[in-house]
């Protein structure tokens, strides 16, 4: 049974982690390189994963993280070969990029692109490295998990909605790919302790942060995004605040697998961490072994 995380856990809370190696994918802006500029400060070696090899760079020479491997989640083969380059054991990893509301897209392997992205290839990479991580795989997923469903959950309506065969919505398709972090993260722990390996499975949401995810969806999905990214602006708590609940997730000694953290604020909005819940599609044991399945298929992935 996991130790509550206390009341006011902000940065200073996080532990010296000299010697640790840590991975965070999609570390150049936002929560990705918010968090592991912490983990960096506190002492930890720490890898990110880039689509753009100079923004990368360019975190590494600021300081903030200490190598980066080129990866585009949007593209199998890029995965295979950021997976190659994952040299050393590590700590903990923490899946983290993402897109969000983007217009119908295919990826370079002909899967839905937010769900590509922020599920399949994050599904994959992970299984390629499962052997060199030793504590912790840490998910991130949304509030916006409650928005999604998979339609009514079957193997082939999954499969539609990945490979983008579904009528499109960009909010519905989002909803889903946060969905999917929640459903893939309490599978793997399911399956982790039937396979014993050595590491548990945590996720994570930011609750209401401001991120260029917002200001990259006003870009392209129109009045409603627009305003959402105004309203984030103004009222949304920073990328420092809102990766806490994931440094929580990643250092806390007291958590056990199968955790989920987000603010402790109302609405679970902003905050200090705390333990929450997943809504009840998340919950859906069934559909998260559909998904699994799927997610097998599509990717040509076997974990076990």
């Amino acid at each position: 049974m996991s130790t509550p995380v206390p009341s006011g856990w902000d940065l200073s809370s996080v532990p010296s982690l000299g010697g640790q190696r840590f991975l965070v994918t999609g570390g150049t802006s936002g929560l990705g390189l918010a968090t592991a500029r912490a983990l960096t400060a506190r002492g930890a070696h720490v890898t990110i994963t880039a689509r753009d090899p100079h923004k990368g760079a360019a975190v590494v020479a600021a300081g903030l993280a200490h190598q980066v491997i080129e990866m585009d989640l949007a593209d199998l083969a890029s995965v295979h070969r950021a997976a190659r380059s994952v040299k050393e054991p590590l700590d903990v990893v923490i899946l983290n990029a993402g897109v969000m509301w983007t217009p119908w897209q295919l990826t370079a392997d002909g899967f839905e692109l937010q769900v590509g992205t922020n599920h399949l290839g994050h599904f994959a990479f992970a299984g390629l490295i499962k052997d060199r991580i030793a504590r912790r795989l840490v998910s991130v997923s949304s509030l916006y998990h409650r928005a999604g469903s998979f339609g009514s959950g079957t193997i082939e309506e999954i499969r539609r909605r990945c490979e983008g065969r579904a009528p499109y919505d960009a909010r519905r398709a989002y909803g889903d790919s946060k969905l999917a972090n929640l459903l893939f993260s309490a599978e793997l722990e399911r399956r982790r302790v039937a396979q014993g390996w050595p590491f548990v499975a945590l996720t994570a949401h930011p609750g209401w942060t401001r991120t260029n995810l917002f200001d990259t969806a006003a870009s392209t999905r129109g009045v409603v995004a627009r305003v959402a990214s105004l309203s984030t602006k103004v009222l949304a708590q920073s990328a420092d605040r809102g990766a806490l609940p994931t440094l929580c997730a990643a250092t806390w000694p007291g958590l056990v697998g199968g955790e989920f953290v987000g603010p402790r604020g109302p609405g679970e909005l902003r905050g200090s961490p705390t333990l929450v819940r997943a809504g009840a599609r998340a919950r859906d044991v069934d559909l998260a072994q559909n998904l699994w399945r799927v997610s097998e298929e599509l990717t040509a992935i076997r974990w076990a």
